[in-house]
């Protein structure tokens, strides 16, 4: 956020919020020499088994967007009050969020900017116990170690060691494995910092075990999860050639297969967390930008330029036209998938950033068929104050900069008197309201 605001504060960057609904990209592009579309993934990934639509199976996306205050999740309907055990179908570090979240005391939810509407739902959960189920084994799993040793340091909350043993589950002597995945595998098997004690909180990551269907006799609110155990294709000692990258990759990587042996887990409870997923904008396609969505993703020439099938195939960073929509660029997880942490997704952005200002310096078509940089740079589009006189002709409540630093300074009051740093506004129309007392 420090980032975001010493940015904006230069003279030469511009803030324009809770437009983008009624505002179409035809009414934007005339102002622009170049659009960058960088929104993110907006949606998470259906499993796509029998009964993911019934009452009690979460969106993990959903479900963190609510804790956090966003404010389309503010009347998310989860009932955390149904039983006591929650499953958590992935195991990525929205996972590990989500199972954080359910069993960290009210004391540790205090300390943080969650809304106190949002801790005192979570003050009534009954969940005491989070069983996170994965396809595949713990080498696998795309967890991070950062957010694994902080859930293993939940103040009492202990964790529960696999059935199978960390032996069987590994299968690959610790001196043979990678730095990285030594690491992860040492952390899992000296356990969490608060000892597993009878009638304390506790979680379990539960590997090799694919989900196969939510079940309901009542067939409207969830019971039970089933599952399907797997087993490694392979041995994974045999997929080792003693060169660290490359059985890092091959650890990664490796496959499983179904065994047929099945098995339930009673809970009535059960987060979807399998990924994120992009969507396209509305009118994409009338300003001549494509989407892939069976990859989910905005086609590039992994520059960052925009392709068109219709264009021919683009090329190399310096094929500035072949291929590329003039005035196009992408970057993040609609650029090349969600995947990555944020270090390679600044390293992303970059990357695209250059690209840009290099197409610009070597007068590359941009929007309207001008041809990048000119000798007098103030010769141009419109820009920001053509798309806020387009925003006023429509009659759109836009928000600008100094506007958000309305609504974060009260956000900040709020907090003050609760004793953390904010208290989050959660609904877009308390926050119009409070910019226009």
């Amino acid at each position: 956020m420090r980032l975001f605001s010493s940015l904006l504060s230069q003279g030469s960057n511009s803030y324009i919020c809770n437009s983008c609904r009624q505002l179409p990209l035809t009414a934007v592009t005339p102002y622009f020499d170049a659009l960058l579309f960088a929104y993110g993934a907006s949606r998470d990934k259906r499993i796509g088994i029998p009964g993911e639509d019934l009452k009690g199976v979460v969106s993990a996306r959903a479900f963190v967007g609510w804790y956090n205050g966003l404010p389309e999740y503010a009347d998310l309907d989860v009932d955390l009050t149904a039983g006591d055990t929650a499953v958590v179908i992935g195991q990525g570090n929205v996972a590990l969020d989500v199972t954080r979240t359910l069993l960290a005391s009210l004391e540790e939810l205090r300390k943080s900017d969650i809304n106190e509407e949002t801790v005192e739902a979570l003050s009534r959960s009954k969940v005491r116990e989070v069983k996170i189920i994965g396809r595949r084994g713990p080498l696998q799993a795309p967890y991070t170690i950062k957010e694994l040793r902080e859930l293993m340091n939940l103040p009492n909350v202990g964790f529960a060691s696999p059935p199978e043993g960390w032996e069987d589950l590994l299968q690959v002597p610790r001196k043979k494995l990678p730095r990285q995945l030594k690491r992860i595998a040492e952390l899992l098997e000296k356990g969490s910092t608060s000892p597993l004690e009878h009638g304390k909180k506790a979680w379990q990551l539960g590997f090799l075990r694919s989900p196969t269907l939510f079940l309901s006799e009542s067939g409207e609110k969830l019971q039970s999860v089933g599952f399907e155990k797997t087993e490694y294709e392979r041995p994974l000692v045999d997929l080792l050639t003693g060169d660290p990258q490359s059985d890092l990759n091959a650890l990664r990587a490796a496959k499983v297969q179904p065994t047929g042996q099945k098995g339930l887990i009673r809970t009535n409870l059960a987060f979807r967390s399998v990924g994120y997923q992009s969507e396209p904008l509305a009118g994409m396609e009338e300003v001549g930008v494509p989407f892939d969505v069976a990859k989910g993703i905005i086609p590039n020439d992994r520059w960052g330029r925009v392709l068109s099938p219709s264009l021919g195939i683009g090329g190399a960073a310096s094929a500035l036209t072949a291929g590329h929509v003039p005035g196009m660029y992408c970057a993040g997880w609609v650029k090349r998938g969600p995947t990555g942490v944020i270090a390679s997704t600044m390293d992303d952005a970059f990357l695209t950033a250059d690209v840009l200002a290099g197409d610009w310096e070597q007068h590359a078509l941009f929007l309207g068929g001008g041809g990048g940089k000119t000798e007098n740079d103030s010769v141009g589009r419109a820009g920001y104050k053509g798309v806020i006189q387009e925003i006023r002709r429509r009659g759109i409540r836009s928000v600008s900069w100094s506007e958000w630093e309305k609504i974060d300074a009260e956000e900040r009051r709020r907090g003050k008197a609760n004793g953390k740093e904010r208290e989050k506004i959660r609904r877009v129309p308390e926050m119009l309201r409070l910019l226009d007392s």
